[in-house]
């Protein structure tokens, strides 16, 4: 039977269990070298053992969070614990990289349910604006944090316990996100059911999944090959199909004219690039300090160690920024940061100073440091509070496919292997952040808050800065 709310003992569960879906997010691919070692992978089953897991999470997080404003959050929540823990055992004792993969499956149908159903909680929660905001802000910070930090654990993990350590240390940290969600998360649903979409549901997964699938396999397979030119197309009628079947429901899955509110829209593209921007980071990252540079795993993760320190100081300071001012410093300066470290990081080569490698993670860490609380509290801002797992989905599955996008055109640009290669994909990365800094300042105007507030009948934002 649960306690009396104890909003921030509830922030605390929530940003427990999300911490270590975010460093799954990471922590796996510093350990696809020992995997390959020691199951004789081939380089495609490596990719999969990647790709399994982000195609199945982008594909269900909009499907997650509509479920759990239906039948309940702390149901789903729990649930998804259950079985991200339950994969993440399965993982750890996998005999050979068929069933890694297929576990790594599991482990994303349970990560579905984490991201989305705990933001909705924290919101449900924490109900006056500025208080939400805060709280958003630490949540945001610890989704960012374990994602930045998740290449330094996955190196040191990887050195001192062996690949299958980065899978069991989830285990027990699920468990007792278990009991503790039954002792203290109070039980939430939208007040008002709505009726189940399995068409439109349907139609979701088969976009995300086809779309997901080709921005990630394109490079490989080739942008013109009828494999990618087949899900493009399968993503695109079911868009088509999508859209107007939407619009005729009395019910429907996503509420289309919520993407009138610019801050809501807004929010949705700046994911998308900011993510793009981190993805790509990560991934030219990974291959200049062990490829060019002849790093370690461990000695290349603790390299990043800046930029995880600076993401933890300046995460949770962007949320109290969103709450007192509103989200547009927050976004410029995450725009800015990401825009200068590309920048910087564009002139690097294998006899770079540390120092300025330094320069270029700090930069980057104080940027996507930023971005997460402002993406977060205008999604949530752009729809009910009734309907804030659906909200917190749409900035999931936005962050999903700005990661696949990210690492599909950086690789593509890293494959062709001409002179500038590198150098033209640290300028994609810097053109990101330009991105972020522009839909920074359209998305706070006075015009922009004017459009969400006539979508949703009150102002559900925060002031402008």
């Amino acid at each position: 039977m649960p306690q009396p709310v104890r909003p921030r003992v509830v922030l605390a569960v929530c940003c427990l269990s999300l911490f270590i879906v975010g460093l799954d997010n990471t922590i796996v691919n510093l350990a696809l070298p020992a995997i390959r070692e020691d199951l004789g992978a081939s380089v495609s089953s490596l990719q999969w053992t990647i790709d399994a897991y982000t195609l199945v999470l982008a594909s269900l997080l909009m499907l997650s969070g509509s479920t759990a404003d239906r039948i309940g959050r702390r149901r789903t929540f729990q649930t998804g614990l259950a079985l991200f823990s339950l994969g993440s055992l399965l993982c750890g004792v996998a005999p050979n990289v068929g069933t890694l993969i297929a576990f790594r499956a599991l482990q994303a149908i349970g990560g579905s349910m984490l991201n989305p159903v705990a933001l909705s909680i924290v919101t449900n929660v924490f109900t006056e604006p500025r208080e939400r905001a805060r709280a958003i802000g630490v949540w945001a910070g610890v989704v960012g944090l374990s994602m930045a930090v998740g290449p330094v654990v996955g190196g040191a993990l990887v050195g001192w316990a062996g690949w299958r350590s980065i899978f069991w240390i989830n285990v027990p940290v699920g468990v007792a996100a278990i009991v503790l969600t039954a002792f203290f998360v109070p039980e939430s649903r939208s007040p008002h059911p709505r009726r189940l979409d399995p068409f439109g549901q349907l139609l979701v997964i088969v976009l995300l999944a086809t779309l997901t699938y080709a921005i990630i396999e394109g490079r490989g397979a080739g942008w013109t090959s009828p494999e990618i030119i087949g899900c493009f197309a399968v993503a695109a009628i079911a868009l088509a199909v999508l859209l107007p079947y939407e619009r005729r429901r009395t019910d429907p899955l996503l509420e289309l004219r919520f993407f009138r509110s610019v801050p809501f829209s807004g929010a949705t593209l700046t994911a998308v690039t900011g993510f793009a921007a981190l993805s790509g980071f990560l991934f030219l990252n990974s291959l200049y300090l062990q490829d060019t540079r002849g790093f370690s795993a461990l000695h290349a993760g603790l390299l990043t160690l800046p930029m995880a320190a600076v993401t933890a100081v300046c995460a949770p300071l962007s949320g109290r920024v969103v709450a007192a001012r509103g989200p547009r410093l927050p976004l410029l300066v995450a725009g800015a940061g990401i825009a200068v470290s590309g920048f910087v990081l564009a002139g690097i080569g294998p006899a770079t100073p540390i120092p300025v490698l330094v320069l270029g993670y700090v930069c980057f860490g104080a940027g996507f440091g930023m971005l997460n609380a402002p993406i977060t509290n205008a999604a949530v801002s752009g729809m009910p509070r009734e309907r804030a797992g659906l909200a917190a989905a749409v900035a999931s599955t936005s962050r999903q496919v700005g990661a696949s996008l990210g690492v599909a055109v950086i690789g593509a640009v890293v494959a062709a292997a001409t002179p500038a290669a590198d150098r033209v994909a640290w300028v994609i990365v810097a053109v990101c952040g330009a991105l972020v800094f522009a839909l920074g300042l359209l998305t706070t105007g006075r015009w922009a808050l004017a459009t969400a507030a006539r979508v949703n009948g009150s102002d559900h934002g925060v002031p402008v800065g």
